[in-house]
């Protein structure tokens, strides 16, 4: 049985600092891409990053790009995001996704609210 099992979200200021974490089970993570994408309120979810299975290539939303890392861990299956510096813009519920092939699995989200 896959799953994705986000957490690390919460409440925080602007300008504070927040980990996500994503636990993978029931496939071979190590051999997929993973990615982080966001769903704000009446909005389309939208891209954030992705890490190919070695970690050796890695992209990110331009409005992203400077202030979130993405990194996995192929031992303790498990793909993070650093987001640092966070926006009102960037609250979003948060969610994992795996993809190889035709292959795509998705988490439940994990909720980040950014306050100003």
């Amino acid at each position: 049985q896959v799953q994705l099992v986000e957490s690390g979200g919460g409440l925080v200021q602007a300008g504070g600092s927040l980990r996500l974490s994503c636990a993978a089970s029931g496939f071979t993570f190590g051999t997929y891409t993973m990615g982080w994408y966001r769903q704000a309120p009446r909005q389309e979810r939208a891209f954030v990053a992705r890490i190919s299975w070695s970690g050796g290539s890695i992209y990110y939303a331009d409005s992203v790009k400077g202030r979130f890392t993405i990194s996995r861990d192929n031992a303790e299956n498990t793909v993070y995001l650093q987001m640092n510096n966070l926006k009102p813009e960037d609250t979003a519920v948060y969610y994992c996704r795996a993809t190889k092939g035709d292959s795509s699995y998705w988490g439940q989200g994990t909720q980040v609210t950014v306050s100003s």
